[in-house]
């Protein structure tokens, strides 16, 4: 058989044209099955993401309370030391110029 042949010609490009076309179909079904997945991924990780941002905003709202305690604490230390530092003055003072 003699490949100038028409028939030969033909096979070849039923051959061709069935690959392509299995390849196209198996392309386009990978794709859509990656996307699936993908979009399901998606969408796992969204819900996870805004659970640690409500667990984040939580945890700031404590933190903010948390910082308004200790600034009153520190308000009220300062307000110690500088009374202690008053009588220390006045203690030095009548110890040293009496």
């Amino acid at each position: 058989m003699d490949t100038t042949e028409p028939q030969v010609w033909t096979l070849i490009g039923v051959f061709t044209a069935i690959m392509l076309g299995g390849m196209t179909l198996m392309t386009t079904l990978l794709t859509k099955a990656i996307d699936g997945r993908l979009e399901g991924l998606e969408g796992r990780f969204h819900g996870r993401f805004e659970a640690m941002d409500s667990r984040f905003d939580a945890m700031n709202s404590t933190f903010e309370g948390l910082r308004a305690e200790m600034n009153a604490r520190f308000d009220a230390v300062d307000v110690k030391v500088s009374a202690l530092d008053k009588d220390v003055a006045a203690l030095a003072d009548r110890l040293w110029h009496s």
